[in-house]
């Protein structure tokens, strides 16, 4: 995904690394460069507030549920695959 203008840390990129941008697993460099990113660009800014609710969600209803160790590589990997389909 790219909204189009020019940033310095591509908007794929961001997207990629949100949820370790919202666990807090990101350097402090690497979160200000996210921080600066969802700042100045919108549209990055709508998907970020969108996957934040989603993931508080998930952590109030199932936060005391055990997860499979690989559900994370299957959500981001169906997240991908949906925004390849939406692209094309």
């Amino acid at each position: 995904m790219s909204c189009g203008d020019h940033h310095d840390t591509d908007c794929g990129e961001v997207l990629d690394r949100v949820y370790s941008y919202l666990d807090g697993e990101l350097d402090d460099s690497r979160r200000a460069e996210i921080r600066q990113h969802l700042e100045e660009c919108g549209p990055c800014l709508e998907e970020y507030g969108l996957e934040k609710v989603v993931k508080q969600l998930v952590a109030k209803h199932c936060g005391c549920d055990p997860v499979p160790g690989d559900l994370r590589d299957k959500v981001l990997a169906r997240i991908a695959q949906v925004r390849a389909e939406l692209a094309d």
